[in-house]
């Protein structure tokens, strides 16, 4: 074992759980989530920094705060970003953990799946410009390899995975080199539907009174154009279009927490399937005391390092 996943769903407590476990192991957290990486999006990707001081103890972590919001990051620069804080922290003799909830970033990781930066394809694009949101995951839908299906609430995220989809079907012998060999085990904290519920929307509100509409606006006065935060999904599509006065504050509230319970199932969804796809994962009740899921984790880890 040199590497310990955890997983699950938005709101089930994964980075507490993960920094005090990182602390008990003397570990390093490399984040698995696709916003976290954008500086000035702390409230609205839940980054949660304060979670990273346990015990009078900073638990390192990487991977966030490593792009301007406004760029596109992606599976490709993930992957091998991933590998170099992997062989980093290994290196130095501390043991990684990698947390998140971005099922595309993890398993590319866990299967090894060579991933290649794809460059856009205008006439595609052209092509399926007219599509709504729900025929272009139907689209996604007939493709058998892997997508990120959880990421794909807006039109441009789900136009950019088809186009990835596509690339692989035309150049199915691109080139494969071996990544680093990986022992994982991977840990996922498992909650029920309704406490889960409960906790986004009591996250939802927590996160609007510490001033996400100030970090969204702060955002669009830095010069980042509405329609590159409206690409991030989420907190940053529904408060941008409230911003620009395209939604009234309680139709932004409303729809946001539909959308945040949506993504939740979708990320189940997608864990499972890792699990249909070979993948072994622990599941840990998220409600338990810290203490007992510490615990049954370090069993599961044979004891510690």
């Amino acid at each position: 074992m040199n590497l310990v996943v955890i997983l699950g769903p938005t709101a089930c407590g994964k980075t507490t759980f993960a920094t005090h476990l990182a602390q008990r192991l003397g570990g390093e957290i490399i984040s698995a989530d696709s916003r976290q990486v954008y500086r000035g999006m702390s409230i609205g990707t839940g980054k949660d920094l304060v979670d990273y001081e346990v015990d009078g103890f900073h638990v390192p972590y990487h991977l966030i705060d490593i792009c301007e919001a406004g760029e596109k990051y992606n599976v490709y620069r993930f992957q091998n970003d991933f590998f170099d804080a992997f062989q980093d922290i290994s290196s130095r003799g501390k043991l990684p953990l990698m947390c998140g909830g971005t099922g595309l970033y993890i398993e590319s990781v866990l299967k090894g799946y060579r991933m290649i930066n794809v460059p856009p394809d205008q006439q595609l694009r052209e092509r399926l410009s007219d599509k709504s949101l729900t025929e272009l995951e139907a689209i996604l839908a007939t493709y058998r390899s892997l997508h990120n299906s959880t990421d794909t609430d807006t039109k441009q995220r789900a136009i950019r995975a088809i186009e990835i989809e596509e690339f692989y079907k035309q150049h199915p012998d691109v080139e494969d080199e071996p990544l680093p060999a990986i022992e994982p085990v991977v840990i996922g904290l498992n909650i029920e539907r309704e406490a889960r519920r409960r906790r986004i929307s009591e996250r939802l509100k927590a996160r609007l009174d510490e001033g996400m509409v100030d970090e969204v606006r702060g955002l669009l006065n830095r010069g980042i154009k509405p329609e590159d935060l409206i690409y991030y999904g989420l907190e940053y599509k529904y408060l941008t279009l409230y911003v620009i006065g395209h939604l009234s504050y309680d139709e932004m509230v409303s729809q946001l927490e539909i959308a945040i319970h949506q993504f939740a199932k979708r990320q189940m969804t997608w864990f499972r399937g890792m699990e249909t796809r070979g993948t072994i994962i622990h599941w840990i009740d998220a409600l338990l005391p810290m203490d007992d899921k510490i615990a049954q984790a370090i069993t599961l880890l044979g004891g510690g390092r």
